[in-house]
């Protein structure tokens, strides 16, 4: 199974939009250091973060069961990984383009 349950993006003030999203939509956001927070809602959740450049375009982030599996599939249908697997509090993940440049991700909680 695959589904779109994150999307990231970049702020030059995570304190002031983290206050920002909780005022305007009522989401509780959590603090993962001083540049980063996100929802936690377990559905299609949001974080952001200060250590992006200004700018950079939302990522969109795809959840797997299988990781490694994922990537095989991604290859093979013509996506480039431009950011190898790595840990992350809540799993682990890579960064791919599609055959159109999107950058997006693909996450195996755990």
């Amino acid at each position: 199974m695959a589904r779109l349950n994150y999307v990231e993006m970049a702020t030059a003030d995570t304190a002031r939009d983290r206050a920002f999203y909780e005022a305007a939509f009522g989401w509780a956001m959590t603090a993962y250091g001083p540049s980063y927070a996100a929802t936690t809602t377990g559905d299609v959740d949001l974080g952001i973060d200060g250590d992006l450049p200004a700018g950079t375009a939302p990522l969109p982030v795809i959840e797997v069961d299988d990781l490694e599996a994922a990537q095989v599939m991604v290859e093979a249908a013509g996506g480039v990984v431009t950011v190898a697997a790595f840990g992350f509090p809540g799993g682990r993940r890579f960064h791919f383009a599609d055959p159109s440049g999107n950058l997006l991700a693909v996450m195996q909680a755990g």
